[in-house]
């Protein structure tokens, strides 16, 4: 599991002179998804707490859009003097594996990994009135297969992992592509579609509220955030989908910019008051460092593309 192969530097300080080497400018960090997404909300939590470790202002930059295709492309062709970071998450691997047209990025080509910073699952929710447990909603769907799930956009996490639920639990539901995680929710509290994947944290506190219903977590076992929702797999055997955010650069950044960055990520990841803070939602902290980042991004874009390749989804 990701969380096991984390590497939280307790007690990581930025290089001497570090900030001398940065651009005196703000530093972008560039998120593919929309304000409010779980991408988002943790970005704007990371630029807060590092920017004092790198001496500059880092200001989160929202390009959402096409699965996070158009932020991808947008951070590919970025300077890379250390003035534009990428918040990327596992959409990065997963949409080069959803369409045979040519995107405007090469996740391998066009970034520097820097830190891994949190990985999350996905929440299986319905409306308040929905299905009680995965087994009565699989049970509902065979019986009237004309309902509508919701994602944040073709290709996106929530997509995925509702195709590869619908090719598991032999069901079928008609895809409502959305702009965001936040679209997901709010689809859902309302019933115009009757379930959806979002990131855990984009729906816990409704789910507490009372006004979603949370059938499962994607992930291997139980979340901290909502330890009464079982894991998919009970009802899936197999199932487990995590979801991932990490800082990455153009490529071509200086070594020593990326160096900087790692350190002040896992400076703040060994924060443990901060660290408990930002993972109540449900995230857990990771802290793969570059050289262990490249190598699980290759391994996540073998795995990704045969959940891909099982689930049958594709976009236009």
């Amino acid at each position: 599991m990701i969380a096991r192969r984390g590497v939280l530097a307790a007690g990581a300080v930025l290089a001497a002179g570090g900030a001398r080497a940065q651009p005196a400018r703000p530093v972008r960090l560039l998120v593919p998804f929309i304000p409010g997404s779980a991408p988002d909300v943790i970005a704007r939590q990371l630029a807060e707490r590092i920017s004092p470790l790198l001496g500059q202002p880092v200001v989160v930059e929202n390009r959402g859009g096409a699965g996070g295709n158009i932020g991808f492309e947008a951070a590919a062709r970025s300077p890379n003097d250390g003035s534009t970071l990428l918040l990327g998450t596992n959409s990065l691997v997963i949409n080069p594996a959803l369409t045979r047209r040519p995107l405007g990025f090469d996740a391998f080509r066009d970034f520097v990994p820097v830190n891994l910073a949190f990985a999350m699952p996905h929440l299986l929710i319905v409306p308040p009135g929905g299905p009680d447990s995965t087994a009565a909603l699989i049970a509902d769907l065979r019986a009237r297969p004309d309902q509508n799930y919701a994602s944040g956009g073709n290709g996106s996490g929530a997509h995925l992992a509702a195709e590869l639920f619908k090719a598991r639990a032999g069901v079928q539901a008609t895809h409502v592509p959305f702009r965001g995680a936040p679209d997901i929710v709010n689809n859902v509290m309302s019933g115009q579609v009757q379930l959806g994947f979002p990131t855990l944290s984009t729906a816990t506190e409704l789910v507490r509220a009372g006004r979603l219903k949370a059938l499962a977590v994607t992930s291997a076992a139980r979340n901290h955030a909502l330890p009464d929702v079982p894991p998919l797999a009970d009802a899936v055997p197999g199932f487990d989908l995590t979801s991932w955010f990490a800082v990455m650069a153009p490529a071509g950044t200086p070594p020593a910019v990326v160096s900087r960055v790692d350190a002040a990520v896992r400076e703040a990841l060994a924060d443990a008051a901060w660290r408990a803070r930002v993972t109540a939602d449900g995230s857990t902290a990771v802290g793969l460092g570059p050289d262990l980042f490249a190598p699980f991004l290759r391994e996540e874009a073998v795995k990704w593309g045969e959940a891909v390749r099982i689930s049958g989804a594709t976009v236009d």
